[in-house]
This record gives C-alpha cells, sequence and structure tokens, in this order.
C-alpha cells in the first residue's frame, strides 16, 4: 500500500517594485534667472538701507549703493524723520495702522465669512455670486476709485478716514481664495457631527470652522495688509487735509516739497521713512511665513 505523500505548500511569488529615486536635474538657465530675481528684490532694498545712513549732501557726494566716508547717520536720520514738522510722519504712521486694522482686519473678516458661507452651504444663486466673485476679481482697483470718489462724494464721507477704510472692506480676491480653502479644509462629515450633537451655527463655525481656516486667515490678512498699507491712488483723490494722510501720501508730499517754491529739500528724510515704512511689512512676512506658505498650497491637491 503505497502512502501519498502532501507537497509542501508552495510560498506565493513576492513581486518587487522598483523604487525610482528622481534626482533634480541642475538648470543653469533656472539658476540664473533665480539669480536675477534675487538681485531685483534685494538691490532697492540694499539701496534704501545704504541712503538712510546718509546725509543730504552725502546723497549726491557718495556712490549709491556703497556708504559715505565718514558718515553714518542712520538714527539722526531716524529721530529727525519721527520729529520733523511737529512729527507728522507718527501721525501718518498711525492713520496707516487705522486704515489698516480696520480697512484690512474688516476686509478679512468678511472674506472669511462669506467663504465659508459659499462654501459649507448650498442655496440657489450660488453660481451667480461665483460668476460675480470671479468678474470682481477682474476688475482693477483704479477703475473703480472714480466712480467710488463720486458717490462718496455725494455721501459726505470725502477727506474722512471712512472714504478709506470702507473700500477697503472689499476683497474679492480674499473671499474667493477663502471659498476654495474652506472647500478644501473642512470636511462636512465635521460639520454635521457637531450639528448633530446639537451645536448652532454660529457655534460650529467659531469653535470647529474657524481654528482650521487658520492658514487661509492669515494669508488673506497678508494679502490686504500690503494691499491697504500700499494703497496711494485711493488716498490721492479721497484726502486733502494731510492730517489723515497715510504714509505713502505724506512720504510723496514731502518728496514733492523739492519741487515748489521755497520748499525745503528733504529727500534724505524721505528715505529714512520709505525704510521705517516697509518694516513692519517685512516683520509680518517674517512672523507670518509658515502658515501664509501652507495657505498658498490650498486647493492645489485634489484628493
Amino acid at each position: 500500500m503505497t502512502t501519498l505523500q502532501q507537497a509542501p505548500p508552495t510560498q506565493p511569488a513576492v513581486k518587487r517594485v522598483k523604487r525610482y529615486t528622481t534626482t533634480p536635474r541642475k538648470s543653469i538657465t533656472l539658476t540664473l534667472a533665480t539669480g536675477v530675481i534675487l538681485l531685483y528684490s534685494v538691490v532697492p532694498l540694499f539701496w534704501l538701507i545704504v541712503n538712510a545712513t546718509k546725509s543730504r549732501e552725502g546723497l549726491t557726494d557718495s556712490f549709491g549703493l556703497w556708504f559715505a566716508d565718514g558718515e553714518f547717520l542712520l538714527f539722526q536720520n531716524i529721530a529727525q524723520t519721527l520729529t520733523y514738522n511737529d512729527g507728522i510722519f507718527v501721525r501718518w504712521f498711525v492713520n496707516t495702522l487705522l486704515y489698516v486694522v480696520v480697512g484690512a482686519g474688516g476686509a478679512t473678516f468678511l472674506a472669511v465669512l462669506g467663504g465659508y458661507g459659499l462654501a459649507k452651504f448650498r442655496f440657489p444663486g450660488r453660481g451667480a455670486v461665483f460668476a460675480v466673485v470671479i468678474g470682481a476679481v477682474a476688475v482693477p482697483g483704479t477703475a473703480l476709485a472714480v466712480p467710488t470718489f463720486l458717490m462718496f462724494s455725494e455721501m459726505g464721507l470725502t477727506d474722512t478716514p471712512w472714504a478709506i477704510i470702507i473700500p477697503s472692506l472689499i476683497s474679492p480676491f480674499g473671499l474667493y481664495l477663502m471659498w476654495t480653502f474652506a472647500n478644501e479644509a473642512i470636511p462636512t462629515e465635521l460639520l454635521e457631527a457637531a450639528r448633530v450633537d446639537g451645536s448652532g451655527e454660529f457655534r460650529t463655525f467659531f469653535q470647529v470652522g474657524l481654528p482650521l481656516l487658520a492658514p487661509g486667515i492669515v494669508t488673506v490678512l497678508l494679502f490686504t495688509t500690503v494691499a491697504t498699507w500700499n494703497n496711494y491712488f485711493l488716498p490721492l483723490i479721497m484726502l486733502k487735509d494731510p492730517d489723515w494722510y497715510p504714509l505713502t501720501l505724506g512720504l510723496n508730499a514731502w518728496n514733492a516739497q523739492a519741487t515748489t517754491n521755497g520748499g525745503e529739500v528733504i529727500f534724505h528724510l524721505v528715505i529714512t521713512g520709505s525704510l521705517l515704512m516697509i518694516i513692519p511689512l517685512i516683520a509680518a512676512f517674517l512672523l507670518l511665513q509658515r502658515y501664509w506658505q501652507s495657505g498658498l498650497a490650498a486647493g492645489s491637491v485634489k484628493e
């Protein structure tokens, strides 16, 4: 009687997966282009820092991209800038902060509310709202400056801070960015779970949705802050009283003194004031860079 021996089980064949690693190729053209962009960005800032250390005479007697021999008047120029004409520069700085805090802050808050609502609620006319927002993004702000001036003139709001703050509250690009970010960053299931637990819409927004929107909020806040901080054309047509000037308009008025009869030439103060003006923006970008970069990447990858 023969005994049949069972064959040992065969091991399943293991399929080896080849892993391909890609190494970035070096591109001389890209390196040169990056270097040109770096010089284009850094050289004006370096020129501003160097010339802020010079006197009025030193601006014309020395090379523009290097310090004057035996002359370093940065701190003296800063003190003179802050005290010139009864400290009007400080008043312009406070005005700019007012326009940024109320205008840019309000624009960010409205963009967050609108973007969240458009992303997470379905209602009739939602597509029309999207078309209006996209169209508003394509319209340059300068095209609306004159109609805005005529409307505000009829309302008696020109030459007041409201003429700068109210137009700054509208940011179509910020609304579109928050709409896109909220659609990707907040899971609908999470909102539904909060509603099942008895949370109202406002509580759900502030306690569930708002923390998830932090990177997008910082990104919109930076964009609106820079736009309001550097705003020149709108204050130019809206304001006549120098006490309400922002820094952009005030420094331009100082620069124009050289072309008026009997006007004092203070180019060194204009340069120093310009340096002081950009320091808050640089600090804001450096401090919020991590949130800003993650916010810009919102919606770039679709799962």
